[in-house]
């Protein structure tokens, strides 16, 4: 057999697992990644696999849509989520990484691989032959032409954002306190800012008031839902955000024994616990305002900041009218995964890639195509983001909304159904991998 040739664009999530996966399977990988001479709006550094936004993969919890992917793509070899799970931090119920740690594992893993070859160059035009293009939502403009010429279709995007990061030699420990919520102990993963209500309504009109970067109204179509900016949360009503991101819900502040008005959390950045992420608020506040208005917070008087949070247009394919089952253009040799897929998050970012390789390894002995359960994490988000009948398609989340119905009809509570499809998509998923040898995901007894 001739050797086996694949290209992979984007060095990211999405294309760090793709090429790993890939070489494991005997395919000599071109890996292009255009950091550092071309960068993005979004990226910090020039490592493989950056987390540009917070550094939360989010639950591990078997019976949430969140949990359930991992233990799936756990299931099915993933290398990204095993660097993840080495990388971790303390996070309470989620999984957390150490950023540089994480970045640090995926790159050793890289190049334990003799069959990758990194290439530092921007991609201005589609490769020929086995391609997957992972370039992310901020691919180059040039690239990001070509993908939708290629693709044809709308070209659609949306706006994204993430959370300042601050010292933790700054903080005022005699303010903050640390306790996960329902934490009796207190010595949880969070840190906690606590407000009495004078100070969140002050926050509150410092926080709407404050000049933004992007100078607009923004409507709900222009903001991915799960990383809107506070600013834009706390605009909807004075206490808005104090239901969200500064719930004080199962939180007691250790100088009053009482539960707060509101709090803002902080999540451990590093395993050492010397940075924190102000969790929920990403923003659009221009940086000086940021500094005024984040250090209203009880105990970041005095903060100083390590990044500030920053707001950035992403853009993604309308896949359901695009894309096949394989997230493969029809007719050509290109496939698209991460996060211009429209399929948005860390975990699915790295889920995709894995999709990617193993439909282009497939492509490549002339197997048949990877077709996951609907009924699982993964297989529900590929069969939403590809579905014709999906309108007004929009980036998505694994999420429990999209798989199949239970059948039996059954009455359930909201934790005991989403425990019954957390058991239905293993078990289906399981079934189905014992009959995927020929690409090497049949489990050993």
């Amino acid at each position: 057999m001739d050797e086996m040739r694949a290209i992979v664009v984007g060095g990211g999530l999405a294309g760090s697992e793709c090429a790993c996966q890939l070489a494991d399977r005997g395919v000599r990988v071109r890996l292009y990644e255009m950091r550092p001479n071309t960068s993005s709006p979004a990226h910090h550094t020039d490592h493989l696999a950056e987390l540009v936004c917070s550094n939360s993969f989010k639950s591990t919890r078997f019976d949430s849509a969140a949990g359930l992917l991992k233990h799936e793509l756990e299931q099915m070899g993933s290398v990204l989520m095993s660097c993840a799970k080495r990388a971790a931090v303390p996070a309470g119920g989620a999984l957390a990484v150490d950023r540089e740690r994480f970045c640090a594992l995926v790159e050793a893993e890289v190049a334990a691989r003799p069959l990758i070859e990194v290439v530092r160059e921007e991609v201005t035009s589609i490769p020929q032959g086995p391609v997957v293009i992972a370039a992310g939502p901020l691919c180059s403009p040039t690239l990001s032409q070509a993908v939708h010429e290629l693709v044809g279709g709308e070209s659609l995007s949306f706006f994204d954002a993430a959370a300042p990061i601050v010292d933790a030699s700054t903080l005022d420990m005699d303010v903050l306190f640390r306790q996960s919520r329902y934490d009796e102990a207190g010595r949880g993963d969070y840190l906690n800012a606590p407000m009495n209500k004078e100070e969140y309504e002050a926050f509150i009109e410092a926080l709407v008031g404050a000049e933004r970067v992007v100078l607009k109204d923004f409507e709900t179509g222009d903001l991915f839902q799960a990383c809107q900016p506070a600013e834009e949360v706390a605009r909807k009503g004075i206490d808005a955000i104090r239901f969200g991101a500064m719930k004080p819900v199962g939180l007691s502040d250790p100088r009053t024994g009482r539960r707060p008005w509101a709090a803002v959390q902080l999540r451990a950045e590093n395993e050492a616990g010397t940075a924190y992420n102000l969790v929920g608020f990403q923003t659009n506040l221009t940086f000086p305002e940021q500094r005024r208005v984040f250090r209203m917070i009880p105990g970041l008087e005095h903060a100083e900041f390590f990044r500030y949070g920053v707001m950035h247009r992403n853009t993604f394919v309308d896949a359901p009218r695009v894309l096949d089952g394989t997230f493969r253009v029809p007719g050509t040799s290109v496939r698209l995964a991460g996060q211009i897929t429209g399929t948005e998050g860390y975990t699915e970012a790295i889920a995709s890639g894995l999709l990617a390789a193993l439909n282009t390894y497939a492509d490549l002995i002339g197997a048949p195509a990877l077709e996951l359960p609907a009924t699982g994490a993964l297989g529900s988000l590929v069969a939403y983001a590809t579905d014709p009948a999906t309108v007004d398609y929009q980036p998505m989340h694994v999420n429990f909304g999209i798989v199949p119905p239970l059948e039996d009809g059954r009455r359930r509570s909201k934790r005991d159904r989403y425990a019954a499809y957390a058991e239905r998509a293993e078990r289906d998923l399981t079934a189905y991998l014992a009959t995927r040898g020929d690409l090497g995901l049949a489990q050993e007894e």
